[in-house]
């Protein structure tokens, strides 16, 4: 049994070992995702406003930390992943076997269902380093973490997922051996608007499975 941990996966790795393609235009559920029209309050929009604001002045210096703490979290915040139904866990081990391999590491954020531990995820959020720093390759980090969860999941619905590499936002959709990814999303610019529409989504397709 061969292993590796979740950092160590490129995605082109994951193509190849486990015969998932990827799509580059023409994903019906990515193109759905991107085109979400999700209202926002005024009141949202205040903040958000703020938090692009200070991300743009803060983005090339902040350490993962600070990105996490000053605008990562305050953005999940906004989007409210609690529910008695399903909730957000950070820092949580996966593992699991997928053919020849035994793939495990920390997820840094799943919004899955269980009370103590996640049971069956729908939402990763990879949060990645800092502008400066790209040490390996994290839409391979973020794919495995979704492979890891489809292969344990009893329900095999699409897989959400979004990676960040500072100011940055990708989009993934995983669908049975199939996944694509969006075009970058600048949350210091008035592209946060979007991103925050998309978590929106992801909130309301959670809650539409899990019968909210």
């Amino acid at each position: 049994m061969k292993k590796r941990k979740f950092e160590d996966w490129e995605y082109s790795q994951i193509n190849k070992e486990f015969g998932y393609k990827r799509y580059y235009e023409g994903f019906s559920l990515l193109e759905a995702w991107q085109q979400t029209d999700e209202p926002i309050s005024e009141s949202e929009k205040t903040a958000l406003e703020k938090l692009a604001k200070w991300l743009f002045h803060n983005a090339e210096v902040w350490n993962e930390d600070e990105l996490k703490f000053f605008f990562i979290s305050p953005l999940i915040n906004l989007v409210d992943f609690q529910h008695d139904r399903y909730k957000a866990f950070t820092q949580r081990k996966f593992a699991a076997v997928i053919g020849e391999w035994q793939v495990n590491g920390i997820v840094d954020f799943v919004v899955s269902t269980g009370e103590q531990h996640p049971e069956q995820p729908f939402f990763f959020l990879h949060e990645y380093k800092q502008e400066r720093k790209r040490d390996n390759d994290p839409l391979g980090q973020l794919l495995i973490e979704m492979l890891v969860a489809q292969s344990q999941n009893e329900t095999k619905l699409p897989l959400y997922g979004c990676y960040v590499v500072g100011r940055n936002y990708f989009f993934v959709v995983l669908n049975q051996m199939e996944y694509a990814v969006s075009p970058e999303f600048d949350a210091s610019s008035n592209d946060i608007m979007s991103i925050f529409r998309m978590f929106r989504f992801v909130k309301h397709y959670i809650e539409e499975q899990v019968g909210v």
